[in-house]
């Protein structure tokens, strides 16, 4: 019984130590591949949704990283069908509520205008409102902090930390040694 126990484990640890370098890096547009469940226009507007959530600044924003991408791939891959009916719901929402408010759809008002709105529809009566917001945002902060860009460039993310330096000089390494004996 022992024996297969510990194959079990052993062969457990192999995949995981094998599957390290794929889920330890950082994700790119590429790695997600195309997402086509959206129109060009919705997928637009969660250009904007995000990009008003992580605006660009002196790094790239959230549209420059393609984290809408990010959200959708999330949305279409790991939440259930309430979750993607939520998405589509929500961004119709968004552009009704930015008709009803300016008189043009969500990607075409300023971006203070957006953000308002964004504020006026996370705190609205309706629940599903709410939901579709809170989701939104919290897959663009997922999205971004864990991005390629943002992992490599902003955090100085190894994926090994330290460093081994095996061919080291051994004069360098004994004049040390001499150093601390003479203490």
């Amino acid at each position: 019984m022992q024996r297969r126990s510990a194959i079990r484990n052993l062969t457990m640890a192999v995949g995981g130590l094998m599957s390290l370098p794929t889920w330890a890096s950082g994700w790119t547009p590429e790695s997600i591949g195309k997402v086509s469940t959206l129109s060009l226009s919705e997928e637009g507007t969660l250009a904007e949704i995000v990009e008003t959530i992580i605006p660009e600044t002196s790094t790239p924003g959230a549209k420059s990283l393609k984290v809408h991408q990010f959200a959708m791939r999330m949305i279409n891959d790991c939440y259930g069908e309430a979750a993607q009916k939520g998405l589509k719901d929500g961004l119709a929402t968004t552009d009704i509520a930015s008709k009803l408010a300016h008189g043009k759809v969500f990607a075409e008002i300023e971006p203070a205008q957006r953000l308002e709105l964004l504020k006026k529809l996370a705190n609205s009566p309706d629940v599903a409102t709410k939901q579709f917001v809170n989701m939104i945002k919290g897959l663009t902060i997922q999205g971004y902090q864990n991005s390629e860009y943002v992992m490599v460039n902003i955090q100085k993310y190894n994926m090994a930390p330290g460093f081994y330096h095996g061919c080291v000089p051994i004069a360098k390494a004994q004049g040390k040694m001499e150093k601390k004996t003479d203490r």
